[in-house]
């Protein structure tokens, strides 16, 4: 049985999934693992692209099933001792698997672990935080938009989080680490998201039953953030409402009419 699992979903990313499988291969990770791709019924041949390589399992899932659905079916199909969770647009460098599963060995309270994550121009993306809320989302929003303009102030701020290691509420599912045992101890991801906030929620769940999540710096991957969901916005669109609407129904029921109607006025009809 390999030490380790990596799942990677794919939903038309051919060239980005290659890139990806291929920054697991050259090098590959020094620890024993395996590689099972989910393809979402790709239209764009991701499919074969990962038949490619005739030591990754794929599994065809069919349709498009989402993230959590899609993960779920690989977790269970696997059996690593750690399942590395990652994005299709994701590129990880020489060592960084083995880094990771190196820090949540020496960690034996934590069950999961995310990396520093950036983007194709070597940015760092704000990649944790603190569990979802109303006042948590307005300063999330105002941070990431002044980060994204440049701002001093917030490239500062952000610089100083980022430099940290330590436990937070959640990790990116871009790059997340987690043990398989916790894992199954929650139920794997909640099948109600279809894309967006299944990270969040899994993370409260594992944090729930007295586990912690942490982050560290000293591990990097980069991720071409977007690839996967560029050619269908208003469906995308939809999806992150529809998980916005369902993680606030689990975790911050008495909300969810002022967002609602917050979603209506928006024009962003949630029904």
């Amino acid at each position: 049985m390999p030490e380790l699992t990596i799942v990677i979903v794919s939903y038309n990313t051919r060239d980005h999934l290659a890139a990806c499988l291929r920054s697991l291969h050259e090098p590959p990770p020094a620890v024993g693992h395996d590689i099972v791709v989910v393809d979402n019924a790709s239209s764009d041949g991701s499919e074969e692209a990962a038949r490619a390589w005739p030591e990754v399992r794929v599994i065809q899932s069919g349709a498009n099933l989402g993230f959590a659905k899609a993960n779920n079916l690989g977790i269970r199909a696997s059996a690593g001792e750690f399942v590395l969770l990652l994005n299709s647009d994701a590129v990880v460098p020489p060592g960084a698997v083995d880094a990771l599963v190196a820090d949540l060995r020496a960690h034996p309270d934590a069950a999961i672990v995310g990396p520093r994550i950036v983007d194709g121009h070597g940015v760092p993306e704000i990649s944790f935080g603190r569990m979802i809320g109303p006042l948590v989302e307005l300063r999330r929003k105002h941070l990431m938009h002044a980060y994204a303009q440049r701002r001093p102030g917030a490239v500062r701020r952000v610089s100083r989080m980022l430099a940290r290691e330590g436990h937070h509420d959640w990790v990116s599912g871009a790059c997340l680490l987690a043990r398989r045992s916790a894992a199954e101890e929650v139920g794997l991801f909640d099948e109600r998201y279809f894309m967006y906030n299944e990270d969040v929620d899994f993370c409260a769940a594992i944090r729930a039953r007295g586990h912690k999540v942490r982050f560290t710096p000293s591990v990097e991957i980069v991720h071409h953030r977007g690839r996967s969901v560029a050619t269908n916005r208003p469906a995308v669109s939809a999806a992150y409402r529809q998980s916005q609407i369902a993680f606030y129904e689990k975790h911050r029921p008495a909300w969810v009419p002022l967002l609602k109607a917050y979603l209506r006025a928006k024009g962003l009809s949630p029904d």
